[in-house]
Order: C-alpha cells, then sequence, then structure tokens
C-alpha cells in the first residue's frame, strides 16, 4: 500500500449530520484546518442521507428547553444526563434558522410560522438537508474532504489522541492523518443483530447499514469511556419496508390496535420502548398481527403520507402503489426492529462532558456516537456538533505556535516511506496488508457477520427471542462472539472495499461484546423490550444510576457512575462497585 501522510489541525472522522455541521462551524469561526475522513462521500453519506420530513427536536411556540429535556427523560426512565440535554436543546432552535439559511425548505403556516407536528417537531421538506450541509461544510476554504477512507483506529500517547490511521475504499492507499484534535462523528451500529428481512435484504433496516459501530470500537480500543450500551433502541416500525411509524401516528394521529381492532397502546405505555412492548405482547398472547389504524383517513391526509414518505422512505409509498390499496382503505402492519446501539434516540455513547469531550484528551464526540443525551435526532446531532466545535477551537488557543507553524508549511497532504511512520503505525498498515496479501480464506466477511447475528439474536435478546435474555445466554453469547474474533484476523481480501468489510465486522464484534457486558451487568428490566432480563424481569430503584465501561488489556471493566440531575451537576467521575468481564 502507498502511504500518504497528512498533518491537520481538527481530523472529523465520519462526515453525516455532526461531523459535517462541526466542520461548518469552524470553518465559520476559525482559520484552522480541518480534514473530514468520510467512508462514503459527504453529499449522501450518514443517517441523513435520505432526507426526513420532519425536525423531530425543536422548542416549539410555548416551550422550553427544560421542557425538552424533561421529556427525554421520562422517555428514557431517568437514565439520562440532564446537563447534555439541557446544553442540546437551547441550541436546537438556533442551528434550524442556520440550516434555513443554507437553504433548507421548513414548512410554515398562513402567518409565516414553522408549522408544527406534535409537541416538539416541525415539519420540512428534507430529501435533500444532507447535500445542502455537505455543500456548506466543503465550500468552508479551510475544510478538506477526503471522501472513501476508512478510518479503522485511533493514535494516542499519554492518554492523548494524536490522530488517527486508515485506508482509501478505492485504492491502495495507507493513510497516516496527524491532529491536534478529533472529532468522533461515525454515527452508532446496525447490523449486530439479526434483522427483520432475510438475505438480500437484510440491510432494509431501520438505521444505515453503514453506521458500523466504528467510532465505538475505536474508543473502546483506547481506553475511552463509554455509557449506557445496555439501552438498546429498538423502532417500531411499518412492516418489510422498515419505514417510520411516528409520521403516521402523528401526522394523522393513527391509533395502535390489534388484529381485533382493540387500541392497546395505552395498556402498556405511551414511551418510545413501551410501544414496542405492547405491539411484542400483543402478538405472544395470539392478539397479533398489530397495526396502526389508518383506515378512514381522508383522501387528503392519504396523499399527504404518500408525499412524507417520499421524502424520507419511498418504499412504503411504492408498496401502498404496488398493492393498491392506500391507508385509507387498509390499516398499516407494524413490527419491531432488531436492537441498535445509537446515541441519537437512547443514551449509548461515548461517556462526555458538557463540551463533548471523551475521556481521552484531544478526542470529542458528537451526534449518535455520543451518549447520554438521548433523542436528539438531526437537530441535536447538529446542536452537538457546534459544540463539540467549539470547544475544540477553544482547546486548540494554545496551539497558536503550532498552527502558524504548520500553516507556513506547503500544502496539507504529505507522502512518506516507511521511515516516517511510528513502529504502531508500521504495525497497523502491515496487518492491513497481511489481509491484503492473504491466501483465500475458508469464510468471508459476509459469513461471518451472520454467524455473528445468529448469536447476538438467540443468546442476546434479539426479534428471535422477544429481546429475551439471561445471565446465562449472556455468558454464552460472550463466549461464542469472542470465539469468531480470531477467525476475523484469518479474512483474505482481494481489494481495499473488502478490506473495508473486514473491519467494519471487527468493529461490530468488538461492540458485541461491550453490549452483552452492559445487559449482563444492568441486573434489572428498565425498558420493556429494549431489554428483557427474564432474571430480573422489573424495573428497580436501585438501578438509577448508569453503567458505564472501559476496555482494559482487552477486558470490558464496567464501571457505576451516579446520576448527573438539576440537583447534581458536576461530572461524575469516581468508580464504584467496578469489574471485569
Amino acid at each position: 500500500m502507498r502511504t500518504e501522510r497528512i498533518r491537520t489541525d481538527v481530523l472529523i472522522i465520519g462526515g453525516g449530520t455532526a461531523g459535517c455541521f462541526a466542520a461548518y462551524v469552524i470553518g465559520q469561526k476559525s482559520g484552522r484546518k480541518v480534514l473530514i475522513a468520510e467512508k462514503a462521500n459527504i453529499k449522501r453519506s450518514g443517517c441523513l442521507a435520505a432526507g426526513v420530513n420532519a425536525l423531530n427536536a425543536y422548542i416549539t411556540e410555548g416551550r422550553v428547553p427544560q421542557d425538552y429535556v424533561d421529556y427525554a427523560k421520562k422517555d428514557a426512565h431517568g437514565i439520562v444526563r440532564e446537563d447534555l440535554l439541557l446544553t442540546m436543546s437551547e441550541r436546537l432552535n438556533h442551528v434550524t434558522k442556520v440550516m434555513e439559511d443554507l437553504g433548507l425548505v421548513i414548512l410554515k403556516d398562513e402567518n409565516g410560522k414553522y408549522v408544527a407536528r406534535g409537541n416538539r417537531n416541525i415539519k420540512i421538506n428534507g430529501e435533500n438537508m444532507k447535500p445542502i450541509l455537505a455543500k456548506a461544510a466543503a465550500e468552508q476554504e479551510n475544510v478538506t474532504v477526503l471522501n472513501h477512507v476508512n478510518i479503522t483506529d485511533y493514535k494516542t500517547e499519554n492518554k492523548k489522541v494524536t490522530g488517527a490511521v486508515g485506508f482509501s475504499v478505492n485504492e491502495d492507499i495507507f493513510y497516516d492523518i496527524d491532529a491536534k484534535a478529533v472529532l468522533c462523528a461515525t454515527g452508532g451500529a446496525a447490523g449486530l443483530y439479526r434483522p427483520n428481512n432475510p438475505g438480500f435484504s437484510r440491510h432494509k433496516m431501520w438505521y444505515s447499514p453503514f453506521n458500523t459501530g466504528a467510532g465505538y470500537a475505536m474508543g473502546l480500543l483506547s481506553g475511552a469511556e463509554m455509557t449506557t450500551f445496555e439501552m438498546r433502541f429498538i423502532a417500531l416500525r411499518c412492516k418489510d419496508t422498515i419505514a417510520p411509524t411516528g409520521t403516521i401516528a402523528q401526522g394523522v394521529g393513527a391509533r395502535q390496535v390489534n388484529a381485533h381492532g382493540d387500541i392497546y397502546e395505552t395498556k402498556y405505555g405511551l414511551t418510545t420502548s413501551q410501544r414496542v412492548y405492547g405491539t411484542v405482547m400483543e402478538n405472544r398472547e395470539g392478539n397479533g398481527p398489530c397495526y396502526l389504524r389508518t383506515e378512514g383517513i381522508s383522501k387528503e391526509q392519504e396523499q399527504d403520507l404518500y408525499k412524507a414518505y417520499l421524502n424520507m422512505a419511498p418504499s412504503q409509498t411504492l408498496k401502498w402503489m404496488e398493492a393498491g390499496k392506500g391507508p385509507s382503505e387498509e390499516n398499516v402492519e407494524i413490527e419491531g426492529t432488531e436492537p441498535y446501539i445509537v446515541g441519537g434516540h437512547t443514551a449509548s455513547g461515548y461517556w462526555v462532558d458538557n463540551n463533548r469531550a471523551t475521556t481521552i484528551e484531544g478526542l470529542y464526540a458528537a451526534g449518535d456516537v455520543a451518549g447520554g443525551c438521548p433523542q436528539k435526532y438531526v437537530t441535536g446531532a447538529l446542536a452537538e456538533g457546534e459544540i463539540a466545535a467549539e470547544a475544540i477551537l477553544e482547546y486548540l488557543n494554545g496551539k497558536d505556535d503550532d498552527r502558524i507553524a504548520a500553516e507556513n508549511k506547503e500544502g496539507a497532504l504529505e507522502s512518506g516511506g516507511e521511515q516516517e511512520l511510528s513502529q504502531t503505525t508500521i504495525a497497523k498498515k502491515a496487518e492491513y496488508e497481511s489481509h491484503l496479501n492473504a491466501s483465500r480464506s475458508l469464510m468471508n466477511a459476509e459469513q461471518l457477520e451472520e454467524a455473528m447475528q445468529k448469536i447476538m439474536d438467540q443468546y442476546a435478546g434479539g426479534i428471535g427471542t422477544d429481546y429475551r435474555y439471561s445471565g446465562m445466554s449472556l455468558a454464552k453469547a460472550d463466549e461464542k462472539i469472542a470465539a469468531l474474533l480470531p477467525v476475523v484476523d484469518t479474512l483474505a481480501a482481494t481489494d481495499t472495499y473488502e478490506l473495508m468489510q473486514i473491519y467494519e465486522l471487527r468493529e461490530r464484534l468488538i461492540v458485541c461484546q461491550a453490549v452483552i457486558a452492559h445487559l449482563a451487568a444492568r441486573k434489572e428490566t428498565r425498558w420493556h423490550s429494549f431489554g428483557e432480563n427474564t432474571d430480573y424481569p422489573q424495573q428497580s430503584e436501585e438501578w438509577m444510576k448508569y453503567v458505564n465501561s472501559r476496555m482494559e488489556n482487552g477486558e470490558i471493566k464496567i464501571l457505576y457512575r451516579d446520576l448527573i440531575t438539576k440537583e447534581n451537576t458536576g461530572l461524575n467521575t469516581a468508580e464504584k462497585g467496578a469489574g471485569k468481564r
């Protein structure tokens, strides 16, 4: 592999919502050199790729940021970082205005006010939201975009980040990147569990299938502290298409009903996890299939649904068209997805402070990869990108002499040979090349991925067990996942695209280990269906605390931390009841 060395002030790993907005903010507020490394192309990468039809985190008229904090806290049954939620909520409307000024179309009524959808949402025409954001980032004079580059590992020295390494997905190029600060914005983790749809359609899922938990894995391998991986996210979605149900539930006021037409949503509760739980339970009791009751809605409402889904999940509109029956004639069948680890909807991710700084100096996290702050959605990811960007600039303020020296060099990109690389970087390059030079392996990444998903589904609370698990089943999952990791080292890649698939598999397996450890550590069932612990089927006040973790010598070490609330606002760093798994 040819070696390319890059020196920059700020490295942003992941060109999704948070990453692009952070680059835009730094470009607007400073002359610091920024490099975005994205394994796809920032124009359509990340969870925002297909667009959205509403901004689900917005402080509507008559509401205040604290209202949003209270909503998210209730929905997560108390396990949140109230400090992070508040700092995010205070910026939601500001970042929305920035996006509107950049060209995002936000629907307005006859009085010129945003059209609300529920208590916290506003309607938009958002199919092109990601291209607008990507263009704004790329047009900053001090921002360089490196598309189709897969970053796999941080570089660290004395618990301080110094850059990262990775490779081109399209060419035989090894990248060694030096940076004074790094922002991780790689998103959450999909594909850990066996999905609803098998075989060729297995990537027809709720969350972006290209988000593999890369940031989580890199953080774990570098000793960063993580939080709340046991709060998995399971989405309630339209059957087969896995299209969002909120568009129907909020757009036309559709209620959840079973096969007998009985409304069951109020029976189990109305939090996100309880809506899934009710659907699972009704099916288990023989009252399924379950639906959103749309029969009888007006033709105008039906047309609105067709248009709304074309903005974000066109497969649902196409399904109605192909069936010859729209939602006004037939209820929409619903189901739960497989579990995901995603800090945009739950509190899973890096343990960060109010600046979104992780426990590794110089490393920041924003968006789905940052923990403690659920229900952030698109605007919350924008807000965290801005918070992290401003914090990074403050962090770099003391490095002006270094910046001036760097700017005096001609060009930001330098080619170099092996003699310029550190020993750990040389070893990583050799690791990449060992896969590329290996003879054909007995298994490939796709086959190992299916084995991983089967293990997680059967033993760690997937769809096949109605999201239930026990201490014994988790121990079995841990044993089997650990057995797969050495096999990854033997896989052969014919090109760098296949090499990327190998590292995506590695990332998922490492995240699986952390998820299993977290599920085992929380000895209660706090979020029905997000996790059904059959050993501890009830919620317990004893577990009103965070379950955190670090990887030490290849093992997941569990840490317990007290809740951070309005009354207790200091960042908790005292370890309690630590144990290893």
